[in-house]
């Protein structure tokens, strides 16, 4: 199953879903990750790598904004908030059926739909975010 994880800049809480699907999943599925507003080729936050690192998880991660063929190669879309899902069902209209946000996607419909961004955040902002990240995608291989 090839999931697509959007974030905005995608340095912070997709890298890190993508990093942690993939070691979850362990070639069951494929994971990548774009931002809604990326600037194309700059690395994961330091504290994202930490944080994996610190779970042993390594990534080699460049920044990169999403694409038509991004969405195209995605059995499943799954965004960090409601506001990315929104401007991509903007965008992409008939692409409904594949793009929830990731919260949504787990938990079904609810007032909580957003994952926490620790853009800025010191290292703990990081782990609290990284470990929201686990336990939702640990609930995706679970379904």
């Amino acid at each position: 199953m090839n999931v697509l994880f959007v974030c905005t800049g995608n340095t912070c809480r997709s890298p890190m879903a993508e990093a942690i699907f993939n070691v979850v999943w362990n070639g069951k599925g494929e994971a990548k990750s774009v931002g809604m507003f990326a600037a194309e080729g700059e690395n994961a936050a330091t504290n994202a790598i930490d944080v994996l690192k610190e779970h042993g998880i390594e990534i080699n991660h460049r920044s990169k904004q999403m694409t038509k063929e991004d969405l195209d190669w995605a059995y499943l879309v799954l965004t960090m908030t409601t506001s990315h899902k929104n401007m991509l069902l903007n965008i992409y209209p008939g692409a409904a059926d594949k793009i929830y946000t990731l919260k949504e996607y787990v938990n079904g419909l609810g007032n909580d739909s957003d994952v926490l961004d620790p853009y800025g955040g010191d290292i703990n902002v990081y782990r609290s975010t990284f470990t929201e990240l686990k336990e939702l995608i640990n609930r995706i291989y679970e379904k």
